[in-house]
């Protein structure tokens, strides 16, 4: 089952990278973004949202969708060289959002079935 959702987010990292001008990814790119991110939202994405919690309600929530784009920038500092480049912070703003809505659509077909 892991297999299956880290193979479905390759797939709409590739999309979304394919949709979105200023972001670009290799096919073997995008499957290692999948781990990396999700690695991210493991370990380090719980952390932030603790200490970013009053800003986060201060702001009614919207907050959380800088804090993915900053994660997103994150995720392209640590890939390898080439594999995953964004080209600045709006850039990662659109991607973590349609990369969401993306991953949502996909993952609501998976339950159908």
């Amino acid at each position: 089952m892991l297999f299956i959702r880290w193979i479905v987010s390759a797939i709409a990292i590739g999309i979304v990278a394919y949709l979105l001008p200023g972001v670009t990814v290799t096919p073997l790119g995008a499957f290692i973004l999948a781990v990396v991110l999700g690695i991210i939202n493991l370990f380090i994405k719980p952390i932030i949202k603790l200490l970013t919690l009053p800003l986060t309600i201060l702001t009614l929530g919207l907050f959380s969708l800088v804090i993915n784009a900053l994660l997103i920038l994150l995720a392209s500092a640590i890939m390898p060289n080439g594999q995953f480049t964004v080209s600045g912070f709006w850039s990662a703003f659109f991607f973590a959002i349609l990369l969401s809505l993306v991953n949502a659509v996909f993952h609501a077909l998976e339950k159908k079935d």
